[in-house]
């Protein structure tokens, strides 16, 4: 009988074990990941970056929880668990999602190398034919209004040519405020006005539940900057992007000789957008020894409630982000 039931005991153990770690569940694990060197992924021709002071993005991973993982990512005071309809639009599956973000990645590198030319007083113009709707979360306000091919032209009368652009123009709202879109559906003219509501994640971030892309547009670069990002996917070290260039263009030590990280998305009138997993982005930058956190200002809360060495510093304009670096140097 003791044979048995130890048998049976290990057969359970087993058993739970396996499904413990092969059955998945309908929920994602956002964790800290790491901070990157810009120094180590952007470079920009024919100019030298600073040795002194560093400028880091900061990562996180968002992977399908087992039980195991959503236990684990439960209980970790780092860790957050988002279920499936928060991270994937219903008709888009987990690989069309990332593609997606790479696509963001991709403008995000764009919008920067713009930004920052421009800045380092370059001409450098672009072209693009709009940015496209192509799904929705659950629960999304804008179901009903918008459809899928719908491509946005303007949002409150101002003129979009990127996904980042709308995305900034909808978070600058307050939630319950109507956002209106112009559109072209079905070679039409639309004017919409389409009500937001609060963000699953923040209920005080407006939120239209659309995911949305760019159309095909490339700026015109007068030189060769590289920018190998790897499988970082996603717009939010679109910041961080511009400060590493500048600090190549203008070789200057833009950091002062600290380890500055930040995180942010950028727009074309140097706009600084709010972005998520701010809180493991904290914890990244902790985990690295980083001295300096550039947080856009709405996401300051989110990033002063978990920073504990951190020096937060929120932002919401490229000339802000600058006058703090200048002030760094000083002293």
């Amino acid at each position: 009988m003791k044979v048995k039931r130890l048998i049976g005991t290990f057969l359970l153990v087993f058993a739970i074990g396996f499904l413990g770690f092969f059955v998945e569940l309908d929920y994602y694990v956002v964790r800290p990941s790491r901070a990157v060197n810009l120094k180590d992924i952007v470079t920009v021709e024919n100019f030298e970056t600073s040795e002194n002071g560093v400028f880091y993005l900061l990562t996180v991973t968002q992977n399908r929880a087992n039980l195991f993982a959503a236990a684990y990512g439960y209980l970790h005071p780092q860790m957050r668990l988002n279920p499936k309809e928060r991270v994937l639009p219903r008709d888009m599956d987990e690989q069309e999602y990332r593609e997606l973000l790479r696509e963001h990645m991709r403008e995000s590198k764009h919008i920067a190398q713009v930004v920052a030319l421009r800045r380092a007083g370059y001409d450098v113009d672009i072209q693009s034919d709009g940015v496209e709707v192509i799904d929705f979360l659950e629960d999304a306000p804008a179901e009903g209004y918008l459809e899928a091919g719908d491509v946005i032209t303007a949002v409150d009368g101002t003129q979009v040519m990127l996904a980042s652009e709308v995305q900034l123009l909808v978070k600058e709202r307050d939630v319950g405020d109507a956002v209106v879109m112009e559109i072209i559906r079905n070679a039409g003219a639309l004017e919409l006005s389409i009500p937001s509501g609060p963000h699953p994640d923040d209920e005080a971030i407006p939120f239209l539940g659309i995911y949305i892309q760019t159309m095909p547009w490339e700026p015109v670069i007068p030189l060769a900057i590289d920018m190998d990002t790897g499988n970082i996917g996603g717009p939010s070290a679109g910041l961080m992007f511009v400060l590493e260039i500048l600090n190549q263009l203008t070789q200057d030590d833009l950091a002062g000789g600290k380890q500055i990280a930040g995180t942010g998305t950028i727009d074309l009138e140097e706009r600084i957008g709010r972005v998520g997993g701010v809180p493991q982005k904290v914890f990244a930058a902790e985990n690295a020894g980083i001295e300096y956190f550039l947080v856009p200002e709405k996401n300051y809360d989110d990033a002063r409630a978990v920073a504990k060495e951190l020096e937060i510093v929120p932002v919401s304009e490229l000339d802000q982000v600058l006058q703090f670096l200048s002030e760094l140097q000083d002293h």
